[in-house]
């Protein structure tokens, strides 16, 4: 099956120059003119690779960038006249896979592209057991979690706990369910120890454990995770 790409300018001939070689190259191709179009296609068709501008009108290539790697693995390219060193970290910084200087020939561009589509899929094998849930990931085999790329550190009964509501998103679980998922259903536990646990995942987590994205309360039921 043909990746998609798709491929953000403001500028028509900078997209005129490039489609025509990346079809013929077997490539499927989706243009945007705009940052807030291109977020609003990259949530649509689901592309396999962005190439973004880094100069765009009202929202610039790296807020882009850093908008989509909120939600998204999808393979960032960077295309900027810009050529400081600094320019280019930034870039990397925010979650771009690469990073092309204007003028560059199509040959080099598709060659970025093909190198950067190897190493997703080769990311993808090793990824194969771990749950993408917004910018948490988490490895059952491993019982490892990560957000935005940062290891979390939590407790196994916090891990059990987390990866049941996680598996199965918009599904509410009691609190007894929930300390029977972690194995601390015994007559010591009560409702409380469940929320005392809930407590300091959240506080984990969330950014703002008083306003949890992931985690939400279920009043007179239990928890339920949220897909953000």
């Amino acid at each position: 099956m043909a990746h998609t790409l798709l491929l953000v300018d403001d500028e028509r001939k900078v997209i005129e120059f490039m489609e025509p070689f990346l079809r013929q190259e077997g490539f499927r191709i989706i243009t945007a003119a705009s940052g807030k179009e291109a977020l609003d296609k990259a949530k649509q068709f689901k592309p396999s690779l962005v190439i973004l501008d880094w100069m765009l009108p009202e929202m610039s290539g790296i807020e882009v960038c850093r908008e989509l790697r909120k939600t998204s693995r999808v393979g960032i390219i960077m295309v900027t006249a810009r050529i400081e060193e600094t320019d280019k970290l930034i870039g990397l910084e925010v979650g771009a896979d690469d990073y092309v200087a204007k003028p560059f020939s199509l040959r080099e561009l598709a060659a970025r592209i093909r190198s950067v589509l190897r190493r997703m899929d080769q990311q993808d094998m090793v990824h194969e057991d771990k749950m993408i849930r917004g910018e948490l990931t988490i490895s059952e085999s491993s019982c490892r979690v990560w957000k935005g790329g940062r290891e979390l550190q939590l407790t196994p009964t916090e891990f059990k706990i987390l990866l049941t509501l996680a598996a199965r998103p918009e599904v509410v679980y009691s609190r007894l369910q929930l300390l029977q998922a972690a194995g601390e259903d015994d007559i010591y536990n009560d409702e409380r120890t469940a929320d005392a646990h809930i407590s300091r995942i959240r506080k984990k987590i969330e950014d703002d454990p008083a306003a949890p994205v992931y985690i939400k309360t279920v009043y007179g039921f239990g928890y339920r995770f949220e897909q953000p």
